[in-house]
Parts: structure tokens; sequence; C-alpha cells
């Protein structure tokens, strides 16, 4: 008899990044059934732990659960589950995740590793010195820095910083949002408004219009969703109040990739220096964070964490340490070093849980 499976099945059907299609997506969806299940009825092991995002158990209202719970309990396996971080298990990595476990007797005695909050944690403890010149941003990334710098200096000292995303495509705008659509409002009705950055839509047929509105107001909805009317609303009554200062920087915003011309600031009380912090370039803007914990390691480029102080990206050996594989082998290609880590288990929880299991 085999003593333990680990296994952790894509989640990109079941994550709310995703497209959500669950054991029903084409591509990854059936590697539960088709391979894990498979694995376990064939050989049978004593123990499994199994991984995945927490939006596993909420997925298309518990049905997806439902189906893998009775899934692995048909096979004669006593089952628990809870949800852990490498963040409680000292390492400066925010990436909660889902754990299975299962045993072929009860699970009486079976309890998960305790989460322990440490306040001292910070990204520069799995900084390595050599890795300094790692994959440096760019030039066009710098200026936009150094543009929200400029921007955020001119903000009062006294005034806190926006907690919402600042969207700075809405600052001038007026077209209908509160409560509905451009879609559904008449041509008379947005001739009358202004789009991104305060741009006159007077005289422009409706395809015209829509080419100078913020992509998120595109929709064919005839209601946005009620948080994207609050931001709309705070970024609009931000700009109102501040109009003295931003409107000087409008025409550089504009300039920006409509991503960088969104800005989240996560340092709330926290000195204004952007570079003093963990950067991200998001689809959904430039997000600065403290560097007491890494974002999640995920699979696009496009979120990897950026350490502003020293101007660059993180390195995969750096990386590899926010898995808890510090002596790993990785591929030479960086991306695909990457690929790997945003798809791998952190070791150190997975050892916790297996220690607790076989006792």
């Amino acid at each position: 008899m085999k003593e333990i499976l680990c296994a952790g099945f894509p989640c990109q059907p079941f994550s709310k990044a995703g497209r959500q299609k669950g054991l029903k997506d084409k591509k990854n969806g059936s590697f539960f059934i088709k391979d894990v299940a498979r694995i376990l009825e064939c050989h049978r092991p004593k123990y499994f732990i199994l991984e995945n995002v927490p939006h596993l158990k909420k997925h298309d209202r518990e049905k997806t659960w439902k189906i893998i719970l009775g899934k692995l309990q048909g096979l004669d396996y006593d089952v628990k589950e809870t949800i852990l971080s490498p963040h409680e298990f000292g390492i400066p990595q925010i990436r909660k995740r889902i754990f299975i476990v299962g045993s072929s007797k009860k699970l009486n005695g079976f309890k998960f590793p305790i989460p322990k909050i440490d306040s001292g944690l910070d990204i520069r403890n799995i900084l390595i010195e050599s890795e300094i010149n790692n994959r440096k941003l760019n030039e066009k990334q710098l200026n936009c820095l150094d543009l929200w710098q400029r921007i955020i200096d001119k903000i009062p000292k006294e005034d806190s910083l926006p907690s919402f995303p600042i969207w700075s495509m809405e600052f001038g705008a007026t077209y209908p949002f509160k409560d509905k659509t451009p879609h559904i409002s008449s041509i008379q009705e947005l001739q009358k408004s202004k789009g991104v950055f305060g741009k006159s839509l007077k005289n422009f047929n409706r395809e015209q219009i829509y080419s100078k509105l913020p992509s998120y107001a595109k929709t064919e909805q005839d209601k946005f969703p009620q948080w994207k009317i609050n931001y709309i609303k705070q970024n609009r009554e931000f700009y109102d109040k501040y109009e003295g200062i931003l409107k000087p920087f409008l025409k550089e915003l504009k300039k920006l990739s409509p991503s960088w011309q969104k800005l989240e600031w996560n340092c709330q009380n926290e000195e204004r220096i952007i570079k003093k912090y963990i950067l991200q370039f998001r689809a959904s803007g430039i997000r600065i964070k403290k560097t007491n914990y890494a974002p999640s390691l995920v699979l696009t480029s496009t979120q990897r964490p950026i350490i502003g102080w020293e101007e660059r990206y993180i390195s995969p050996r750096e990386a590899a340490k926010l898995q808890a594989l510090d002596d790993i082998e990785l591929p030479d290609i960086e991306s695909t070093a990457f690929r790997a880590l945003g798809n791998a288990v952190n070791s150190k929880i997975v050892k916790s849980i297996a220690l607790n299991l076989i006792k």
C-alpha cells in the first residue's frame, strides 16, 4: 500500500480571477476526477493532502465542493479541510489556500497546524544581495512612478491618501454612472457630459462617445455594480477636492497606458515614498504595498512583485524562498521558473500538515 498522495490540481477553473467554469472547464476542470480521484482509487494510499484556491469551497454555490467531497468520501476516506497561508508560518507571503487531507482511517486525532502571525515579517528577510541587478524596471516604468510620486507629493500632508483605487481617467468625467450606465443613456444626455479626463462628448455619435469612455464604463449592463459606483463617485469627489493640484498633471496622465493611470495606495499612515515599498504593475493598476508581506505568487508576469527601493523585480531564487523551496533547482528561463513557482505549493505548510497527519 502506498503511504501518501500530495497533489495540487489546477486552480484556474475555481479561482475568482478566472472564468470559474469549475469541473466543466475543458482544459483543467476534469483533472480532479480523471487524475486525482483515479489515482486514489487505483493505489489506495493511506493518506492524501490536496491543495487549491480557497474559492474552491464556494464555487458554484458550493456545488463543486460537494461533488469533490462526495467523491473523496465515496472512496472511503475521512476528510478534513482548512485554509492556511505562508505568512502564518513565518514566511512573508500572503497566499491563502485550501488544504484538504484524507485518511483511509478516521481522522479523530488529526489537527491542522496552528497558524501564528509574526508581526516582524518583512520581505527584506528573503532578499538575496547578489540578485540586486535582476530584471530592472525600464525607463517608462520609472517615469510613471516618478509622475505618481509628484502627484502624491502635492497632496497636503495633513490629508490621508485615498484608501480606494485612484482612477485618474475619472478626473473631470461627468458621464452617467449612479442610476444607469452610458449603455442605456440617451445620446442627448451623453453629449452633454464628459468622458475620460473631462473630454467633452458634444457632437459625437454613440460609437465615438464610447471610444472616449473608460473601458470599465463600456458595459452593456443597465446598472453598474455598487463597488464600481462607489469607486467612480469617490474618484470624482477626490478630483473636485484637489482639482487645482491634479489638473496640471492630466496631460502627463493621459499619455500613460490605461492600467498605469490607476494607483492603489495600500500604505495608509506610512511615509509617502512609492519606491520604499513593494510594487506591482497590474492590469487593475499600479499597486503599492507594505514590505511585511509579498503579494501571492501567480503565473502572470504582470503581477510579479517589484522591490521598489532597488527598482527591480523579485528574482526566481527569492520567489522560491517565498514557497519554502530555497534549494530547488529552477529552470534557466525566468518566465518558466515563475510559472512553476506560481503553480507550486508552499512546502513548509505541507510538511507541517504531513507531520501531524502521519503521527
